[in-house]
């Protein structure tokens, strides 16, 4: 190995990480009333080789597990021991928001509505300033994990800007079962990412407060896609993509059209048929119902699990299809392809 081909050191913050080696990293952030600091906690993999510099993180919603767990288990894999560039895992951003199991800050605000952030603003700005400043602006792309909310459980899927070539490549090479296109939100991560020239995927799958075992590994398999097409890992040692993600365009929110209990056969994934009734809201004595009809051809990327709702409640999230059946038939596909792989099982269970 010539020297052209080693690694330099990695500085973050006030830390410094050797080639070949890993570090847990806390960066302090504020005070909380009874005087503890409250930490950031960083996982960083410097390779030997120089190379990409990746970001993945989760819980900046704190009530948003899942990404937690997937993290967990790309750190544990054999897959990472050996990378080219770095690799900095961020598993829980909101540590306030897991602790009392919110998707909020004590300030009350959204935490991916609160980028690029202020050193002298909220609890919220503070930590997105930090966050981005210390973290993100030393990488060069990014993965961002996140569930549902809201007793909502969504498809496994990435969003990205299909302006952004490269981050559109890397949505394609991550193979979650849906590829969304999804404008830039004022105030997100991945707003603020993508305005610094950093590619940031956001990664959406499962529910609030539980893990979702195939979301889990449907994420866990699409990180390692995304290092492989980096060349941070062997790109043959990846799981291969057998059927392309399904495309959509856009998605459409259907709201209840009444307030009761909320009933449907429908799941995710399912295709839906204009004016094919998917679900009813009725009275508690049953004697009134509504029926709840897509407007729109398409497939189920996110739906309600709360029986009860009220008029004008999110109850499906139907995202536009060129073929809904076809659509239909290949995320069933990638999901059976996803729950059989034993190369995704827990790598604590090797």
């Amino acid at each position: 190995m010539t020297n052209k081909e080693e690694n330099l050191p990695f500085k973050i913050g006030n830390a410094t990480v050797l080639p070949g080696t890993t570090k847990t990293i806390y960066f302090p952030i504020s005070i909380i009333p009874h005087y503890s600091t409250f930490k950031l906690t960083l996982r960083i993999i410097h390779g030997r080789r120089p190379g990409k510099r990746l970001f993945i993180s989760a819980g900046i919603h704190g009530d948003e597990l899942n990404g937690i767990e997937v993290i967990r288990r790309v750190l544990n894999s054999p897959l990472v021991k050996h990378i080219r560039g770095t690799l900095i895992a961020i598993p829980v951003v909101n540590v306030f928001g897991m602790l009392i199991q919110s998707r909020y800050l004590p300030d009350r605000r959204d935490l991916n509505r609160s980028f690029p952030g202020s050193e002298t603003g909220s609890a919220a700005a503070q930590l997105a300033h930090t966050f981005l400043k210390e973290i993100v602006e030393h990488c060069t792309h990014g993965i961002d994990l996140h569930t549902g909310s809201n007793n909502r459980i969504n498809l496994p899927q990435v969003r990205c800007d299909f302006e952004s070539k490269e981050a559109l490549d890397l949505a394609f090479a991550f193979g979650a079962p849906l590829v969304l296109k999804a404008d830039l939100r004022e105030g997100s991560l991945r707003e603020a990412s993508e305005k610094l020239g950093i590619p940031t995927l956001t990664f959406e799958g499962g529910e609030a407060l539980r893990f979702n075992e195939f979301a889990i590994r449907a994420a866990v398999q699409g990180i390692f896609r995304v290092m492989g097409r980096l060349g941070m890992i062997p790109l043959e040692k990846c799981v291969s993509i057998r059927k392309h993600p399904v495309i959509s365009h856009g998605s459409h929110w259907l709201r209840a059209p009444d307030t009761g209990f909320f009933h449907t056969t429908a799941f995710l994934g399912e295709k839906v048929l204009k004016g094919k009734v998917i679900g009813k809201i009725m009275s508690s004595l049953g004697l009134v119902s509504a029926d709840v009809v897509p407007p729109l051809d398409g497939i189920i990327i996110g739906m309600n699990q709360s029986p009860i709702v009220y008029k004008g409640d999110a109850l499906f999230n139907i995202a536009w299809v060129h073929d809904a059946t076809q659509a239909e038939e290949t995320i069933e596909a990638l999901r059976e392809e996803v729950e059989v792989n034993p190369s995704l099982d827990d790598p604590t269970t090797y």
